[in-house]
């Protein structure tokens, strides 16, 4: 394997057409159209924003939609560029009981169009919140996350690795071989992202490519290395998410070489190390890798014309995260509060797991299908329901009852244990106490007031009587 990964970096590194097939052969029949572009000239560049240009777009933007976004960084490239996000949302900042989704773009230096199609996209928000319903329903709805550059200094170099000429779509853990396993050497634009989906945990995600017109879903890889459509637990979800975008675009399901303009990744072509099927493994992420331009680095003249072709694409994948399948909380009815349960489909082996702050959950499944969906949590006595997942999300909320005697009660505990407030260090069972004590103080002090005033009047009236 080690040779094989050798022998298509040659290729990618050379800008040849070529794909490899299982046996490490050369095949010129097949293959992803990603590298038979030779690097674009100065003049190709001309119209494309430069790093600092787009960085500044970036903060103009956080500055004139202050209300609905904040713009931060999660890391820097190797050339010590920051990787800014501009994170839009009605309450940007702030956890919600919402689902989260990023983009990304320029994952490869030479591939700059997601770039600026995710500025197009960020404007376009800001501009028609409030006014245009799809808008509206994203900005109060989800967090949108956008990274419009993974790969600043890449795209500086006019190549298609960054400034190591590390292919970043090669350098995530991959399931089938270890190759990629050691943290060491991994490259800091994936370590920063490996950190961001720890801090944030994201419910879909998309990442921006150029170089052919497709919408392309788990898994990138099949464990025989063979091209062969490998399916993931979730293949009938994916292929939805992927017909959602192709369906919505101007001319991707009109596509004659991928079928409704969507496709497998190891059916079209294995990669290892991509970041795709990571997100799905290890960050509970639904990923879509979407080819957005048959020309890897147009014109810019095309922009405008390009950013038409994938607005409505952009906009339904981001609102399909609460305009279709089943979200809702889970609670204790001990006391109420939020249990990060494990979320369970009959039928597909993957879990997906509810928040700690607020309980909530967001499965994506594909619509017109029923479940059978079980809530499980260590201490508490699982759940099970049938639904069915028509054209629009479904709204389930589940409240756990604890697992036995001991266990109730210990949850009890646990549950007056986190809900004490503390005042200078007092629990609220302690402030009230004292207060109570005080009040008693107060009123043993009234009533000894009352009775000195009483008794007063009765010797002033005395006296009065002895000079009459």
């Amino acid at each position: 394997f080690f040779i094989y990964s050798v022998l298509v970096d040659l290729v990618i590194a050379r800008g040849g057409e070529h794909s490899f097939n299982h046996s490490g052969s050369i095949d010129h029949s097949h293959g992803r159209h990603l590298f038979g572009e030779t690097p674009p000239s100065v003049d190709l560049s001309h119209g494309y924003m430069s790093n600092t240009e787009l960085e500044k777009a970036m903060k103009n933007f956080a500055h004139k939609c202050s209300a609905i976004s904040r713009l931060y960084s999660i890391g820097k490239s190797v050339n010590g560029v920051n990787l800014w996000v501009l994170e839009i949302s009605d309450n940007p900042g702030i956890e919600e009981p919402e689902p989260a989704f990023k983009f990304i773009g320029n994952v490869h230096g030479d591939e700059p169009v997601g770039r600026e199609l995710l500025m197009h996209l960020a404007n376009w928000l800001c501009d028609n919140y409030m006014t245009d319903p799809l808008a509206t329903l994203i900005i109060k709805n989800v967090h949108l996350h956008i990274l419009p550059t993974m790969n600043p200094d890449g795209f500086s170099l006019r190549m298609r690795g960054n400034a190591n000429n590390i292919d970043l779509n090669r350098d995530f853990p991959d399931q089938f071989f270890s190759v990629n396993n050691d943290l060491g050497p991994r490259q800091p634009e994936t370590k920063a992202i490996m950190s961001w989906l720890k801090k944030i945990h994201f419910t879909a995600s998309a990442t921006l490519h150029g170089g052919a017109l497709v919408a392309n879903f788990p898994w990138d890889g099949s464990e025989n290395q063979k091209k062969v459509y490998y399916a993931c637990p979730d293949d009938t979800t994916f292929r939805h998410m992927a017909s959602v975008y192709s369906r919505s675009h101007y001319n991707m399901s009109l596509s004659k070489e991928f079928n409704e303009g969507i496709t497998n990744g190891a059916a079209w072509y294995p990669i290892y190390g991509g970041m795709q099927d990571w997100n799905y493994i290890h960050a509970g992420c639904f990923e879509l890798t979407l080819e957005i331009s048959e020309n890897k680095w147009p014109n810019s003249t095309e922009l405008l014309t390009l950013w038409e072709y994938n607005r409505m694409s952009m906009l339904n994948l981001v609102a399909s995260l609460v305009k279709t399948g089943v979200h809702g909380r889970i609670l204790s009815t001990e006391c109420g509060q939020p249990l990060p349960a494990s979320v369970i489909i009959k039928g597909i082996n993957y879990t997906v797991k509810a928040g700690d702050v607020f309980g909530d959950y967001h499965r994506l499944l594909a619509p017109g299908e029923h479940y059978e969906v079980t809530v499980a949590m260590p201490g508490y006595e699982s759940k099970t329901t049938h639904i069915l997942v028509e054209d629009e999300a479904m709204s389930l909320d589940f409240v756990l009852d604890p697992e036995g005697l001991q266990k109730r009660k210990q949850v009890r505990t646990d549950c007056s244990s986190s809900y004490q407030v503390e005042l200078w260090g007092w629990t609220m069972m302690e402030v009230l106490f004292l207060a109570m004590v005080i009040l008693a103080f107060f009123c043993v002090l009234f009533k000894r007031k009352t009775i000195f005033h009483k008794h007063r009047q009765s010797v002033v009236a005395q006296k009065r009587a002895l000079i009459v």
